[in-house]
């Protein structure tokens, strides 16, 4: 079954609605699914109140429903929070918290997404083909549980310490990244296609942070270790370009690896006196 979400009205207030997931969604009815309760502002609302909801068959039978949600969602929160397989499509911008402590299943977004998306996944997929806000990957202030596993893709640029406390699990960034990539880093890789801000890799212990395009600097508690032809990302995607390999962050007694590519980035070369 394919469930499909049209917003009512534009939103102004947060909207909570964890009970957006093919998983909670499972067995009930389109009736049922309209009268799970989600939170408008301090109102507690019926999910039918906040949108129109169709449901068609899908060509195939998936074990959970293809929930699909046409327009701007920015100010809903937590989208898919515990997804455990399924699939979410939104077809606009989305709100906070998109696939928090995701554990399975893939969700695509069409548009920008905001803070903490994919906050302490563990599994499955978040696509991106917008921007994200800051901490994509990464924990709530205060906690150190950070991503454990899955896959996040983001098409555009992302906003600060991506990935902090990351412990496994792959992050690909296809635009810009802000400062703090990598923020206490435990494991795990992150991509950088283009540029990136300040303080790449801060507290990494462990890891892999790749950046293909310009930084404003590497930190002095990394050590040059060499110079690679090429970075593998993944299985079946390799970047073919000289990289310089750091390693740090030493304050940390850290062993996470960062590569730079050489190219648009001449003001290191100054480090290669040491290779």
């Amino acid at each position: 079954m394919i469930v499909n979400l049209y917003p009512l009205k534009e939103f102004k207030l947060p909207v909570i609605a964890e009970c957006i997931n093919p998983e909670v969604f499972k067995g009930k009815s389109i009736e049922e699914i309209g009268r799970l309760e989600v939170w408008e502002g301090n109102k507690q609302r019926r999910l039918n109140e906040l949108f129109k909801l169709e449901a068609e068959e899908a060509e195939s039978s998936p074990e959970a429903p293809v929930i699909t949600i046409h327009g701007d969602v920015s100010r809903v929160r937590r989208i898919g929070a515990g997804m455990k397989n399924g699939e979410i499509v939104v077809k606009g911008d989305a709100g906070m918290h998109l696939g928090e402590e995701m554990r399975d299943g893939k969700i695509t977004v069409y548009g920008n997404v905001l803070g903490w998306a994919g906050s302490m996944m563990r599994g499955g997929t978040i696509e991106v083909h917008g921007n994200a806000g800051d901490y994509l990957g990464a924990p709530y202030r205060g906690s150190t549980e950070g991503m454990k596993g899955g896959k996040i893709i983001v098409h555009g640029n992302v906003g600060r310490e991506a990935g902090a406390h990351m412990k496994k699990g792959i992050i690909k960034i296809y635009g810009c990244a802000g400062q703090f990539v990598g923020f206490r880093m435990k494991g795990g890789t992150i991509y950088v296609q283009k540029d990136c801000e300040a303080r790449v890799g801060a507290c990494m212990v462990d890891g892999t942070i790749i950046v293909g395009g310009c930084v404003e600097s590497v930190l002095p508690s990394f050590t040059i270790e060499g110079l690679r032809k090429r970075v593998k990302i993944e299985e079946g995607e390799v970047v073919e370009a000289p990289f310089y390999l750091f390693t740090g962050d030493l304050t940390e007694n850290g062993r996470g690896r960062l590569f730079v590519a050489k190219g648009p980035n001449p003001h290191l070369s100054h480090y290669e006196k040491f290779l």
